[in-house]
């Protein structure tokens, strides 16, 4: 699911990636001063049903950087 923001109301773009119990949403947003930053949620049921939430914002001087991580692991992850 990616959108200019229509199920995320302050989103410029927003997407959507699930697995089990966890859904992972990845939000670009602007911020109060006009920069735009990455949001990445993982929402989780707890053994008790119970959502747990947590979010890492990644600012636009460091995108590249996480990018390039992401790339990274990913390719660890696949060998």
């Amino acid at each position: 699911m990616a959108n200019g923001g229509s199920n995320n109301n302050n989103a410029l773009f927003s997407t959507m990636v699930r697995s089990g119990r966890t859904t992972y949403f990845v939000d670009v947003r602007e911020a109060k001063n006009g920069n735009k930053f990455i949001s990445i949620s993982e929402s989780r049921l707890d053994a008790d049903d119970k959502k747990q939430r947590t979010t890492v914002r990644v600012f636009g001087d460091t995108v590249e950087q996480f990018r390039q991580a992401i790339d990274e692991a990913a390719a660890a992850v696949a060998h």
